[in-house]
């Protein structure tokens, strides 16, 4: 039988317990927390449990609220600047009525005062409060949604030397090449640009080098460690390679996993165990006597022959992740 619900997968671990023949002695709310525990473990340290993606994200500026509905008033990419503060700062984007989008923030903007735009020339108090709230490029930081458990690596901004992304620059090494020998593909030494082009990613790797990043799922927080106010701009984006859990409730096969049918019915037997361990040689009518520790010993040796097999077989590598 296939197993496509977490119901369905309690089901089955009391059946293996012995349910209905013998009557299991722990509480629903038991069996919830180690079914819980199971998908934990089963989605921080198996293969199954997790998927490689690409997850993009659009750097947001920081928003500077107006005291009146006249933010389309300004125009974009203009240097609006603050008269009491002296702060100035690029409009990048209107995002409602009142709020824009700036970024290159030089200064601080006070609240209530007011800020003239360079080319409308046009001018606008301040809201007294909230007037400014931080963006990703003001924070230094990316947030990332908790079902992201490891980040392998960001993807490269603005373009490398030695990479295709940044098409436009006539000094980049695929640019040169498409313009004067892709006409002539035929006759085009590959072998020679091959080794060329590798040659350079490896200088680039060396003296340049990739940015650094900092990720601890506990803080739900990509770091980057560059000047974001020089190297970002409000509204590109980010593209970031990491491994994301599997959703059960989205990828229902997880449930019938022989892993994790095996560990939950263990962890289950386990506090089966727990619980019964003070009625230990007390002796029921009929004859039978309660041995809740030799439940509780069985389960905990079942328990580590199983994460050892996993660790062995289906577990990812130390390495595979930052953070």
């Amino acid at each position: 039988m296939t197993i496509s619900s977490r119901q369905g997968l309690i089901d089955y671990c009391l059946r293996r317990l012995g349910f209905p023949v013998i009557e299991i002695n722990v509480d629903e709310d038991q069996v919830s927390d180690r079914i819980d525990d199971a998908l934990q473990y089963f989605q921080e340290f198996h293969f199954d449990g997790v998927e490689r993606v690409y997850l993009k994200h659009q750097v947001t500026g920081a928003s500077l609220n107006l005291a009146s509905y006249t933010a389309a008033n300004f125009e974009l990419n203009e240097v609006i600047t603050g008269q009491s503060s002296d702060a100035f700062a690029s409009v990048y984007a209107v995002q409602d009525s009142n709020t824009l989008t700036i970024g290159k923030i030089t200064g601080t903007f006070t609240a209530g005062e007011t800020v003239t735009g360079a080319s409308s020339g046009y001018s606008a108090s301040l809201a007294a409060s909230t007037h400014f709230v931080n963006g990703d490029i003001q924070n230094g930081y990316l947030a990332v949604t908790d079902g992201i458990i490891g980040v392998i690596k960001v993807l490269p901004i603005h373009g490398a030397s030695t990479g295709s992304s940044n098409a436009n620059n006539m000094f980049d090494l695929v640019y040169q090449f498409r313009l004067n020998d892709m006409y002539n593909l035929l006759g085009a030494d590959m072998t020679y640009y091959t080794q060329v082009k590798q040659n350079l990613a490896m200088l680039d790797m060396l003296l340049v080098g990739q940015r650094s990043i900092r990720f601890n799922r506990k803080m739900d927080k990509l770091m980057i460690d560059v000047n974001w106010n020089e190297v970002f701009t409000p509204g590109e984006y980010i593209i970031i390679e990491c491994y994301k859990i599997l959703d059960p409730t989205v990828y229902t096969k997880v449930y019938n996993d022989m892993f994790l049918k095996r560990y939950s019915t263990a962890l289950i037997k386990r506090q089966w165990g727990e619980n019964m361990k003070k009625f230990g040689g007390i002796q029921l009518p009929g004859g039978t006597t309660l041995n809740g520790g030799e439940i509780y010993q069985e389960a905990f040796d079942e328990i580590k022959v199983i994460e050892e097999e996993m660790q062995l077989r289906s577990e990812l590598p130390i390495d595979f992740m930052v953070g």
